[in-house]
Formats: structure tokens, C-alpha cells, sequence
């Protein structure tokens, strides 16, 4: 190797680990709020990274600290410089959609239709839809949209005996 390509590396290398988030006064305040006070896993955790940044510490280190990738320090470090405090939670709409979306009618129907028996809920959205979902994700969906409550509670003795 040239000695211009390995020097080339090395400054590459430099530029990508040195890049470090200069915080105001009432933002270091907040931010250590946020670090000391929050329920949010998240926010804490890139709230400390950003006041480590402030402190000098490399993405490397902080990569290492906080055992993600030098990227995703990246993104942090972009994020607060695009929206500042609003970049420390989670974004809504992650994740995998659920494939009942604006069947939830149908859905309370077919439970009021078919009681507890979720398995004929399984094969009439098979059937009539062309939607193939597993017992669990189906009982998820009633659960998040309020169609279906868990009433497996034991009868004790009390409730079976005449008053």
C-alpha cells in the first residue's frame, strides 16, 4: 500500500470518529432531565449518548457503550441535529401491520357469532378473505382493539354454591 492511501485511511477514519454534538446550556439541562427522569428506555439511553457526545467521547466509544453500530450513533447524532428533542422517542407507525385493518366489524361479528371458538373466525377469514393469520396474532388483534377480553378466571366455591 502507498503511503497516501493508508494516510487517506487513517483521515477517513479520524473524520467518521470525531464527530461530537455541541449542546447549549438549557439543552445539557434538559437532557439530563430527560436521562435521570424518563420512563422511556429510549430516550434515556440517547439522551446520555448525546451528553457523552457533548463530553468528546468518540461514535466508536459510544457505539461500544451503548452496543448498537457506529450508524445508528449516526442517525442519533443527525436526528437531534434535524429535530433536536423530538428526535429521542420512538417514531409511531414501526412495525409489521396487522392484516385485519378495517375488518374490525367483521371481526366483532364473527367473535359474537362464534364465542370463544376462534378457530371458525380463522377459517371464515380464510375463506371469504383470503387471509391467513395465526389463533395468536387474531387473539393480538381482539386484545389491541378491544373486541375480546380474557374471562378465564376460576370459579371458586363461593360462586357455585346457592345463597
Amino acid at each position: 500500500m502507498s503511503y497516501n492511501f493508508v494516510f487517506l485511511i487513517v483521515i477517513l477514519y479520524i473524520c467518521l470518529t470525531m464527530r461530537y454534538i455541541t449542546l447549549k446550556t438549557e439543552e445539557l439541562e434538559a437532557l439530563d432531565l430527560l436521562y435521570k427522569n424518563s420512563t422511556d428506555n429510549m430516550v434515556r439511553k440517547r439522551s446520555q449518548c448525546l451528553l457523552l457526545s457533548h463530553q468528546k467521547r468518540t461514535i466508536i466509544d459510544l457505539s461500544k457503550i451503548f452496543d448498537v453500530s457506529r450508524r445508528t450513533i449516526e442517525r442519533w447524532f443527525d436526528g437531534w441535529e434535524h429535530s433536536g428533542m423530538n428526535s429521542l422517542e420512538m417514531v409511531p407507525g414501526r412495525g409489521v401491520k396487522t392484516r385485519l385493518k378495517g375488518y374490525e366489524v367483521e371481526v366483532a361479528e364473527q367473535v359474537e357469532l362464534h364465542g370463544r371458538n376462534l378457530k371458525n373466525v380463522l377459517t371464515y377469514f380464510k375463506q371469504q378473505h383470503n387471509i391467513i393469520i395465526c389463533k395468536q396474532t387474531l387473539q393480538n388483534f381482539l386484545k389491541g382493539t378491544g373486541l375480546y377480553m380474557e374471562t378465564d378466571q376460576a370459579i371458586t366455591k363461593d360462586q357455585t354454591e346457592p345463597r
